[in-house]
This record gives C-alpha cells, structure tokens and sequence, in this order.
C-alpha cells in the first residue's frame, strides 16, 4: 500500500527516503509542502527540523542518482575553487566549489535533483559542472567557513568592488594629510563591509580584542580569544590608511590627527534589542596608525559568581567582605586578566534599591542601570581622585574606582573605607602579598592600610579546555612533583588532561576560567604591616591562615580537569 501510493504521489529522492523507511509517507509530504512554502530544498528542511540524520540522506540520494559521496571533513576549502563562483550564488543555493579542473569544476550539494542551483552556477562561471553529495550540515557549515574566508581575506574585493590603483598611498609617511583618505574613501563600501565583518566575526567567536596593524611591507588584522592573539585577515597594505579612517569614523574621532593617540567609541546594533559596546584606541607607529578595538560585553558582568572559578571557600571570603557596611576591597592582576568582571560581579550583587553606588572608571566599560557610572576625563582636570572626592559628597553606600594609580587616589579611597564606606578598586600587582607593600611604597600610612583593607583578590585567566575533545595525559611522576603537586596528590590516583582540537573548540580550548588568591587582611597580617614586613612575610603568614597561592589555585584546576599544565605554566609563575 505505502509503495503504491508512494509511487503515484513521490519521486526521486522522497520516494527513496520512504522506500528506505527513513520517513513515512505523510511526513515526507508535508515537508514538501514547508520546503516549498520556505523555498529551500527538501533536505535542508529534513535536516533543519532533525526529521532525518544527514549522513543518512546523503547515503540515499547517493545510492539513487549514482552521484558519488564525499565526507567534506577530508576536505580542505580551496580558495581558488570557491573564488570562482559568485559568493551571493554560493550562499543563495549553500553549495560549495570543491575542486577546479581546467573548465571543470566539482561542486558540493546536498540535494542533486536542485537543478536550478547547479544550471545558475553552470552559467555564471562558465564551466561544467559535476555535482558530488555531501551532508547538509557540514556543507552549511563549509560554506559559511568559505564566505567567511573569501570576505575577510578582502581577495574579491580586488577584482569586484574597485581598482587598487586608486588606493596607492606611501606606507608610514608621518606627512600625511587628512586629503590622502578622502570623504568617499571612509564610505567606500569594500571597506565599510571589511571593517563590519571583521567586528561581526570577533563577536561571534567571542573574541575580546581587535588588533589593525599596519607594517612597512604588510597589514594583518589579529583578534584575540581566549586571552591568545591569532591573525585572521591580512588585507593589501593600500588599504591601511583607509580602513583607519573608517574605524575613526565610527568612533567619531579626529582624522587629521595622526600624530598623538585618540580614543573613542563605538556602538554596533545588531538588533532592536542588542548592542555591542567597542573601545577604541588609536596609536602612531613608524608605518601607520595602529588601532586596537576593546570588545564590552554587557552580559560579562551578569555570569554570577558560581561560575568565574572561585574555589567554595574563596567564594565565601569575597561575599563576606562584600556583607560588610564599610572597608575596602582590592582586585589585583596584569591587564586583561578579569578584574572589571570580578569588580561588576560583586557590584551586581550589592546593587540593590536601598544602596546609592558609585564607579568611576576609565572609561566605563560595562553599563549596568541602577549605578551611578562617570568616566574620567584628565583633559578637563576629571581625574579619578576628583571623582572620588566628589561621590563622598553624593551620600554613597558603595564606592568603586576603577585603579589606583596615585597617591592621591588611594588617600581617598582609603579615607572613604575609614568614614563607612565599602570601597572596591583595582592595582596592578603581581600577587595578593604584594599589593600591601605596593600601597605603602605610594605612601599611603601602614596603620591606614591595616585598618581599612579588608580582602585582597590577585586574579589570572587561564583557557578551558574543552570538554568534548581533552585527551588524559601521561605524565612522569617526577615532572608531576616538579611541577608543584604533593607526592600523596601523585600517588593518589592524580589524573592530567592536555588539549586535543575539535570542531567546537579552539586548539583544544574553549572559554576562560579564574584563577584567584583571595587573601582577607587578618590581624596577623596588620600586624606585619604596622612592623614594617615586607611581602614575603605577609605571604608567609597568609599560608599560616589557609590562603591558597596563585599557583596552589591553578595546580587545583588541574586536578580537577579544568586546564592544562601548559596553560597553568603560561599565566602562573610557581612562587
């Protein structure tokens, strides 16, 4: 009965897939009739919906028209085969050049009854085209993985969008004028649409930074993720000054500056309800102005603190010095190492109706309502001490300055922590320890310090390895003791996990992890400090008191499967 039917009301490749019993009858009707509606093929909407496996229906489209079967992860792309097809055709149809033989050019389809695709192909590049079938999601995926590349290596816009003669300009020249990037070179659209998908790119692939840099003899674009810097683009030297002008553009700077660094801004909307906040800096080099693009994402803050890496007892440390109504609290740790994120992280949580806050940073990274935000400006004499005293006159509850930087600021600050205030700022130390004698080598009072200082929290960011591919390490047991663990941690059953590399993954890892020292001031510590200690006494004591070391913590996350040894080695130093 099914067949009968089947062979009055299908063909081709649904009739197979029913025959095969993949799909009953009624089903492959229906979406026939969505396929349609959506004008897509019946595979993309069997696939889409997870009505049929992929690999299962390429198997039956291969079997039924004689096509043979490529599994595209064998494959590596071919630009030249995929600069050869107009990309508008390749991401209309979601086909993808495979192989360019003379005027023969193979072609990756997942349905090869879509004649229409493989004729308008056929017909705008010229060549004969022979179809082979492969999986519907790792074509999408391809295909995406293509146009991304084609688009970013700006290859097509050579030949396409405009004559590079008309870009010539003489790299790193300092005597260049605001006429060599005229009003129509900012607008040109090759540009605008590099510089667009340069930024939709980083955002996808969660990048937090953007590097433009311009060299004698090339340009290259790099982003960093994970906290590692990879090239992803290097566009003709032409256009170094012209993407500059752009990006300034954007950011609403001065473009006949080029001799002193600007900073700026940047808000890119990518929908009615989401937008995505860039720092701008721009900085003179010997060939050319090299800009550096800060990614602010507004949901970093919102993570909660169970998942930024505190250990229980850590977690505990920082919440009981947030419950506290005055006092300070200072994060530590090398650029880029998550300060801001721990800072909004406790901030969120004191963010309530009854509690006035205040933050002044520079500039302010991450809007949060309900916080009285204000970025410096050392142009007009708004300096972070300046802030600061001015908050002390707006009947704060939580105070946050963004660094201390002089001795100024911290007079301030800690004056603020003494007069019942909570206090939360940020130094650039290498450890917790340090930090105390870092203050009082800016001349704040050693009895200040004791008595207004309540925890100090020194911070790193290691990669994650990723949880589909982290292969289990076979490593020696004295390189294990060399490394830090105890002989009772070896001997125990101790089990090391190194990257590996997948699809979903970058090299193995995938997102960051914290790594904290969170040390609380205690009365033995004050103590030191009042006597004059230095940091290795003050270490020492910590340890006394149950304080985990940098390294401690990040052998910890080893242990526990988080990380690797290498990566643990690359952002902690053993002390």
């Amino acid at each position: 009965m099914a067949v009968s039917a089947t062979n009055s009301a299908l063909s081709g490749l649904s009739r197979r897939l029913v025959q095969d019993g993949l799909i009953p009858e009624d089903a492959v009707l229906q979406a026939l009739k969505g396929a349609q509606a959506q004008r897509i093929t019946l595979v993309a909407y069997l696939v889409g919906r997870q009505m049929i496996e992929a690999r299962k229906i390429a198997v039956a489209a291969a079997s039924e028209f004689g096509v043979p079967l490529l599994d595209l992860d064998a494959m590596d792309l071919d630009m030249e085969a995929v600069k050869s097809v107009d990309q508008r055709l390749l991401a209309k149809h979601q086909v993808l050049p495979l192989v360019l033989r003379g005027k023969r050019l193979f072609l990756a389809v997942s349905d090869p009854t879509d004649l229409p695709a493989i004729d308008e192909i056929k017909f705008q590049s010229g060549m004969r085209v022979d179809p082979i079938i492969v999986e519907q999601d790792k074509l999408d995926a391809m295909v995406s993985k293509a146009l991304e590349a084609v688009d970013t290596s700006m290859g097509s816009f050579a030949e396409d969008d405009f004559d590079l003669e008309s870009l010539e300009v003489s790299g790193g020249d300092d005597d260049l004028v605001a006429d060599d990037v005229a009003r129509d070179d900012v607008e040109d659209a090759p540009v605008v649409r590099f510089v667009n998908k340069i930024m939709l790119d980083a955002i996808k692939r969660g990048a937090s930074d953007i590097h433009f840099e311009p060299y004698e003899k090339m340009y290259r674009v790099r982003t960093r993720l994970d906290g590692v810097l990879k090239q992803v683009a290097a566009p003709p030297l032409a256009l170094s000054n012209k993407v500059t002008a752009r990006l300034k553009v954007m950011s609403r700077l001065d473009i006949a500056e080029r001799r002193l660094p600007q900073d700026g801004r940047i808000k890119l909307r990518l929908s009615k309800n989401r937008a995505i906040d860039f720092r701008v800096n721009t900085c003179p080099t010997l060939f050319g102005e090299k800009v550096v693009l800060r990614i602010l994402d507004p949901t970093a803050a919102k993570l909660g603190i169970e998942v930024l890496g505190y250990e229980d007892f850590q977690r505990k440390l920082y919440l009981d010095a947030l419950a506290k109504p005055y006092g300070m609290i200072l994060v530590t740790g090398p650029t880029g190492s998550g300060k801001t994120v721990s800072l909004y992280t406790g901030i969120n949580i004191l963010n309530t109706e009854d509690r006035n806050i205040s933050t002044c940073e520079d500039p302010v990274e991450i809007n949060v309502p309900g916080i009285n935000q204000v970025n410096v400006n050392p142009k007009v004499g708004l300096h972070f001490a300046t802030a600061l005293k001015a908050f002390l006159r707006q009947d704060p509850d939580v105070i946050m300055v963004g660094e201390i930087r002089d001795l100024e600021t911290a007079e301030t600050a800690i004056k603020a922590a003494q007069t019942g205030h909570l206090v939360l700022s940020t130094l650039h130390t290498n450890d917790a320890p340090r930090t105390l004698t870092r203050m009082v080598d800016m001349g704040v009072k050693p009895y200040a310090i004791a008595t207004s200082v309540h925890l100090i929290i020194a911070q790193r960011l290691a990669r994650r390895l990723c949880e589909h591919c982290k292969e289990l390490r076979d490593i020696p047991e004295e390189a294990l003791l060399q490394e830090g663990f105890t002989r009772e941690q070896v001997q125990g059953g101790l089990r090391i996990f190194g990257p590996a590399g997948c699809k979903q993954c970058n090299d193995g890892y995938k997102g960051r992890v914290g790594i904290y020292q969170v040390m609380p001031v205690t009365e033995a510590i004050g103590r030191i400090i009042l006597e004059g200690g230095n940091a290795v006494e003050i270490e020492e004591q910590s340890i006394k008191d149950g304080v985990w070391t940098l390294r401690r913590s990040a052998l910890q996350k080893v242990m526990n499967g988080v990380t690797s040894l290498e990566e643990i080695n690359r952002v902690t130093i053993e002390t």
